[in-house]
């Protein structure tokens, strides 16, 4: 048995990943997997702003030797 939620149309309703709300996840949603338009907008500026990052190790200078 599904335990996914749906809206009056019968479309699946998914989290927002920005701000937790219901998202119709289907081809009508423009903005999916968001639910609007200013969601998309900041999910994308808090890209662009550097806010977001995925972790790694700090570059290493050129002239150093590599551990062994």
């Amino acid at each position: 048995m599904s335990t996914s939620k749906k809206n009056a149309q019968g479309e699946r309703l998914v989290p927002c990943p920005h701000c937790g709300g219901d998202a119709v996840f289907a081809p009508s949603n423009r903005y999916r997997p968001f639910c609007g338009e200013r969601c998309r907008e900041m999910d994308l500026g808090a890209w662009a702003s550097e806010s977001f990052r995925v972790a790694a190790a700090p570059p290493t200078d050129d002239n150093e030797p590599l551990p062994h």
